[in-house]
């Protein structure tokens, strides 16, 4: 027996009542939809809430959102370090006052790039590679703690 053998069981598929052919016919005129309102008249649409605005039109779109209580980190590069002498101590303060950061907030670093000079770099998030990378060439890490305000 093969897939296009298979049929199903006599009698257990049956035709499709016709429905609104005139008031002679059975399911005729109202055609099983009762009387009155608009699933009666015309199909209503996938997400129709009712004369609502649709939650799909509700939420912003395009450019994406953002969720308000999350908080971010402002990312810096290993290879962005670069720019500042051997043995001095990198903070937020420094990285923003150099550019590398715009706005006041927590900071990480990742580690695409190489770095060959010690340095001594704060915080408050560091990835395996870049403290790893900072470490191999001679510098210290160190992870600024989080305060609640």
């Amino acid at each position: 027996m093969k897939l296009h053998h298979l049929r199903p069981a006599p009698g257990s598929r049956k035709a499709p009542q016709r429905v609104g052919r005139g008031p002679a016919g059975k399911g005729g005129k109202t055609a099983g939809r009762g009387t009155k309102g608009t699933k009666a008249r015309r199909q209503v649409p996938i997400g129709f809430e009712g004369g609502q605005m649709p939650i799909a039109r509700r939420f912003p779109k395009l450019r994406g959102f953002s969720r308000p209580a999350k908080e971010y980190f402002a990312i810096v590069n290993v290879e962005r370090l670069e720019r500042f002498p051997a043995r001095s101590e990198v903070g937020p303060e420094q990285l923003r006052s150099a550019g590398l950061i715009k706005r006041r907030g927590r900071v990480k670093v990742l580690g695409q790039g190489q770095i060959d000079r010690p340095l001594m770099v704060r915080a408050h998030a560091f990835s395996l590679g870049a403290a790893e990378k900072i470490q191999n060439a001679g510098g210290t890490v160190e992870v600024i703690a989080e305060t609640k305000a």
